[in-house]
């Protein structure tokens, strides 16, 4: 039987797999592959070694398991395989090489004789494509003021072949900016270099009202009047999803306003900047000053095409700003939040305010016991590498069970459940989140023991009541946190348990709808109360 070993694709992580052994892939520190990525469970898969590759079975995943692309719960993975773990994935390769006939085999699909080779691939067509010519070097070489759309002395045949081709150069330019602000620039640029217009003018779609805000307003001019759009013209290309054409705009019957009159309008053109699922993004105006009748039907169609390129390419900004920011919000948020509770976070667009909300919540603290004078018998290193293997499972365990890491206090660890986002069982998830770090921390200091490394004990408060809830900070620098005093009766809770000990209030009991075995203490004088408050442990 062939030796197998999965390599992580970017070569940093490695798990060689031999015959009796089971390796478990996981997000814990415990794990036989350890994997810090949090598209990774704690225990996310295990695999052993089979017959002609690696048995790789998923032990109930968020994210879930891949072999070659296709999600599976239980399957054997080849020589040259891919596996994926959530995001992570693996190269599948053999250690000591199948025999000959296995090779066989396998490339056969199983059945013992080869695959004929694929036929030889025959070129029907083959195309030359050459690099779209510059915008810019185009519009130097015409006269000024003058239109690409309709240049002189050619036919009708030669002007669809050069709009095509202008609208091929346009979709380079525009594709080469994200920035949406920047991009509208780009639109109102490109719109006076191939058509002889005045003003062009972008509004774009802003709320559930459809308010029509003007974002960029050029006069070609430049008199001033470039930021003036006829709000009739613009509003009728909204509502009804129309382009719209006047050679005449003062008398025509559609348009009866004053700012028309007002404004100078002789010629106009008006389209719809569609987006996907047929909503409107906004609208781009042209118009011109100067002269009645400047635009036709073959200027309209060209504007249209023309908008849609500019449609997709704004929307395609939008997206890219919505997906910037919310990667610095995800950034953030991840600190405190499970990865799918940060993403929903993070899609928000009030996630980065300040400020909150009064509301119930469940307050959480665990704290290292006697940790101060254990401290100061160890080297700040080692001391720095307990902590993180400490707080990386202390703090997964939160996040699984659907928690807000809410900071770190030295040693101890503050979380909250029912903030920013409640659930009808928050109390039971942090009552089953206190159960498992007890028990994670009893296997964690085994493996510390057999490695001859420093034990840790911890005890553990909970209480539930109304607090503050909300971004709290600075515009340059926030955090999500709680305040009242349901949280300094948790953390008084935390420093009166002994080591092993995970103590909770009454208010926190009466919450829970599935409660643990407990037994009722004396009840306890707590600082700044100025009645004793009632108390339990929970049997372990």
């Amino acid at each position: 039987m062939a030796a197998y070993k999965l390599l992580s694709t970017v070569g940093e992580q490695t798990v060689e797999l031999t015959e009796g052994r089971i390796a478990v892939v996981g997000r814990a520190v415990t794990s036989d592959l350890p994997i810090y990525d949090p598209t990774v469970s704690r225990r996310h898969a295990e695999l052993s070694l089979a017959p002609d590759g690696v048995r790789v079975q998923d032990l109930g995943s968020s994210n879930g398991t891949f072999v070659n692309g296709t999600r599976i719960s239980e399957q054997v993975a080849a020589d040259g395989d891919v596996v994926t773990f959530g995001k992570v994935p693996f190269n599948v390769l053999a250690v000591t090489p199948p025999k000959p006939a296995e090779r066989a085999a396998h490339d056969s699909g199983g059945f013992g004789f080869q695959q004929p080779p694929p036929p030889e691939a025959t070129i029907v067509k083959q195309i030359s494509v050459e690099e779209p010519s510059e915008l810019e070097q185009v519009a130097a070489a015409r006269k000024s003021g003058a239109s690409q759309v309709k240049p002189d002395g050619v036919s009708v045949d030669e002007r669809q072949a050069q709009k095509l081709s202008l609208l091929l150069d346009i979709s380079k330019e525009l594709s080469k900016q994200q920035d949406v602000d920047r991009l509208l620039e780009k639109v109102v640029d490109i719109t006076f270099q191939v058509m002889n217009v005045d003003r062009v003018s972008i509004l774009m779609v802003e709320g559930k009202s459809e308010e029509l805000v003007p974002r960029i307003s050029k006069n070609r001019l430049d008199d001033g009047s470039g930021a003036r759009v006829p709000r009739s013209i613009a509003r009728r290309a909204v509502d009804e999803r129309l382009a719209i054409l006047t050679d005449n705009a003062a008398a025509d019957e559609r348009f009866k306003g004053k700012s028309i009159v007002m404004q100078s309008v002789r010629s106009a053109m008006c389209t719809p900047l569609m987006g996907s699922g047929g909503t409107v993004l906004g609208v781009l105006y042209v118009d011109n000053m100067t002269a009645l009748n400047s635009f036709d039907d073959e200027d309209l169609e060209f504007l249209i095409a023309f908008s849609g390129i500019a449609a997709v390419a704004i929307e395609n900004g939008q997206l890219t700003d919505r997906i910037r920011r919310e990667a610095v919000v995800l950034n953030n948020f991840q600190r405190y939040f499970a990865p799918d509770l940060a993403e929903e976070i993070a899609s928000q667009a009030e996630a980065v305010q300040l400020g909150g909300t009064k509301r119930p919540v469940v307050v959480f603290f665990s704290d290292i016991r006697g940790f101060t004078p254990m401290s100061e018998t160890m080297h700040p290193d080692q001391i720095a590498t307990l902590l993180t293997e400490y707080f990386t499972e202390m703090v997964e365990i939160v996040f699984e069970h659907g928690g807000t890491l809410d900071k770190f206090m030295g040693d101890a660890i503050m979380a909250l459940w029912g903030a920013p986002i409640a659930h009808e069982d928050d109390a039971d998830r942090a009552m089953r989140a206190a159960i498992e770090q007890q028990v994670t921390l009893t296997k964690l200091n085994e493996k510390w023991a057999s490695e001859d490394r420093q034990q840790l004990q911890i005890g553990i408060g909970i209480n539930f009541g109304e607090v503050f809830a909300g971004n709290i900070g600075s515009d340059r620098r926030m955090e999500y946190t709680v305040i009242g005093d349901a949280v300094n009766t948790a953390s008084r809770l935390c420093s009166k348990a002994k080591p092993g000990e995970i103590l909770i209030s009454e208010p926190f009991y009466q919450t829970l709808k599935d409660p643990p075995e407990v037994e009722a203490l004396e009840p306890l004088q707590l600082k700044g109360k100025s009645q004793a408050v009632a108390v339990y442990r929970v049997k372990q």
